[in-house]
Parts: structure tokens; C-alpha cells; sequence
């Protein structure tokens, strides 16, 4: 169900003006009966219908997703293979945060690489946020929403073809934007602990550099330049360079879109900046929910060079190329 941020803000923040601030207008927030195996389940078949592909015909069945999981010691791909009725399949779980919508795709060419027996591969990324253990918009600055997509992947297919992939992390940061209840270490939070009055992601940040200002405007700046960097990395594994990207497809956060597009000398209007703002951050699922929905306006073209890329935890900064 689409949601009016400047509406419902108040309801998960008492300072409801500083996520209206992000540039948010709508996010989506699934019915409390509807899980995440659900989303992705949905999402897939329409993919599958609209390739015309038969879930026989799938080889490798893949689930990225983004977000707390239904139950422990659970695989979601199987769950999904399951409400789609494939039996006997091999299937793939990623679960590196909002990263593994994009750096899945350069997992799943290595798998073609060896396993010549794949041709067809049903890649789905879902993003559901368990609002029991995380505030959809304290998180970090970013609303949080949520969503599934789904592609069919083949093997030598002319269109829309993935190029590279590139990621790296900085392990000194893995415990930022972390759910600390639930787990192992801690399995239930403390009594009276809520996710709406539990501290907001970006504390864990400001108290890393123990609130410095000027350290952190300096880490800012790398977050921007290891965008960057993994751009770079991306497009020397490809054989193109920066210059030759057209079109630049981040992550669902519309200031961040801004501050890369302009040194990157693309307009907004090829970037995802207005799908930012209509649907929220939906984890796994922003990027190719994104460039699905520009190539079906007609603003990526034939021939066109995307960059999908974002940041993720880890912390983890990564890029894939994909030729449309």
C-alpha cells in the first residue's frame, strides 16, 4: 500500500519535518498478513509471465533480500521455490544487505562461468521491513519501503547485458545500521525496548567519530569518492570508462543521487532521482526496480551504459555495468 511520508511521518518520528526534508513523497508498507516470501512470490511471476518463461524452465532460482529474515535458521530461496512450485532446483539465498540486488548479478555470472548447464535463471530481490525490529525511517536517511522485483536472466541474451560488477568493503564499519535484537548474541531486547523509541542508525555513525564535525564531513566525502572508486573498478573490468556511462541508477536516496550525478556529468533525468522519491528505499529491490522502470519510459535506450550502484552494510560499496 502506498504510503504519504508527510503524512504518516509523525507516526514513527517526533520530528516528522526532517524526514519530509529527505525528499521523500510516498513509500510502500506491505499488510501486516503479507511476508516477504510473499512479495518476491508475486513479483516473480509476473516476470515469469511477462518473458513468457515457464517455472520448469528456470535452472537456478535466485533470492537476494535485504532485510530482517522471516525465521532463523530458514532459507528463503527455498521458501520461494516452494510457493512457486519448483521442485529438484538449485537455489541461491543473498542476504548482504541492500547490496545484493546488484553484486548478485556478478555472482550469478560467475555460476554460468561453471556451470554450463545454466541457461535460465530466475533472479528476484525483496525488501520487508520488520517493523517489530527496525524503524523503517530511522534506519538511516533514508525512508524505508517495501518491494520486490524480479528479472529473468539468460544466457546470451543481446539485451541489457551485464558487463561487470565490483564491490569491496570497509570492515571497520560492519556494525553500523546493525539490528542488534534478535540474534544470537541477543536474542530479545531488554524490557520496555521498542524500534520506534530505540536510538536512530545514524548515532552508531556520529559517535565512530565521536561526533567531530570535521570527521565527519571527511567521511562523507569518501562515501562519495568509494562510489566512485567502485565505478572505476567496474568499468576497467568491462574495458569502457566513467566517461562512457549514460545513465547512473543508485540507491533509493535522492540526496545521494544528487551529490554523484553531478560530478559524474549525467542529468537527473537519467539517473533514478524521481524513483527515489515514489518509492522509498526498498533495499535489494531499488536498482532493478529502477532500471526496469526506465527502460519502459523510454529514457534508457538500446545501446545505453547503467551504472547500478550504492552503498550497503558491510560497510560495502559496490557497482555493476549493465549495457541495455
Amino acid at each position: 500500500m502506498d504510503q504519504n511520508v508527510a503524512e504518516v511521518a509523525g507516526q514513527y518520528v517526533p520530528d516528522p519535518e526532517r524526514i519530509v526534508r529527505w525528499g521523500y513523497h510516498t513509500f510502500h508498507r506491505a499488510p501486516d498478513d503479507v511476508t516477504a516470501t510473499d512479495l518476491a512470490a508475486r513479483a516473480a511471476q509476473d516476470a515469469l509471465a511477462r518473458t513468457g518463461v515457464a517455472a520448469d524452465d528456470v535452472d537456478l532460482l535466485v533470492l537476494a533480500t535485504s532485510e530482517h529474515p522471516e525465521y532463523p535458521h530458514w532459507d528463503g530461496s527455498a521458501a520461494l521455490g516452494r510457493a512457486l512450485k519448483m521442485e529438484n532446483r538449485q537455489t541461491l539465498l543473498l542476504n548482504e544487505g541492500c547490496a545484493s540486488g546488484v553484486t548478485g548479478l556478478g555472482i550469478v555470472a560467475g555460476l554460468l562461468a561453471v556451470q554450463p548447464e545454466i541457461n535460465t535463471v530466475l533472479f528476484v530481490a525483496v525488501n520487508r521491513v520488520s517493523e517489530f525490529h527496525r524503524n523503517r525511517m530511522t534506519v538511516n536517511n533514508a525512508v524505508h519501503s517495501d518491494g520486490a522485483v524480479a528479472a529473468v536472466l539468460r544466457r546470451g541474451h543481446e539485451r541489457n547485458t551485464w558487463l561487470a560488477t565490483e564491490q569491496f568493503t570497509v570492515t571497520d564499519l560492519c556494525d553500523w545500521f546493525r539490528t542488534d535484537y534478535g540474534g544470537a548474541v541477543a536474542p530479545l531486547p531488554p524490557e520496555g525496548w521498542s524500534s520506534k523509541t530505540a536510538p536512530a542508525g545514524h548515532i552508531q555513525v556520529q559517535e565512530h567519530f565521536q561526533r567531530d564535525p570535521k570527521r565527519l564531513r571527511e567521511f562523507g566525502q569518501q562515501a562519495v569518492t568509494r562510489v566512485f572508486d567502485a565505478l572505476d573498478g567496474a568499468c576497467k573490468r568491462a574495458g569502457v570508462s566513467r566517461d562512457d556511462v549514460t545513465h547512473l541508477i543508485y540507491i533509493n536516496d535522492p540526496d545521494g543521487i544528487t551529490d554523484l550525478a553531478q560530478p559524474l556529468g549525467i542529468p537527473l533525468e537519467r539517473t533514478s532521482y524521481d524513483i527515489a522519491k515514489a518509492h522509498g528505499h526498498m533495499g535489494s529491490a531499488d536498482q532493478l526496480t529502477a532500471l526496469g522502470r526506465l527502460i519502459e519510459q523510454g529514457t534508457v535506450a538500446p545501446g545505453d551504459l547503467v551504472a547500478l550502484t550504492g552503498i550497503s552494510i558491510g560497510m560495502r560499496w559496490y557497482c555493476s555495468l549493465v549495457r541495455a
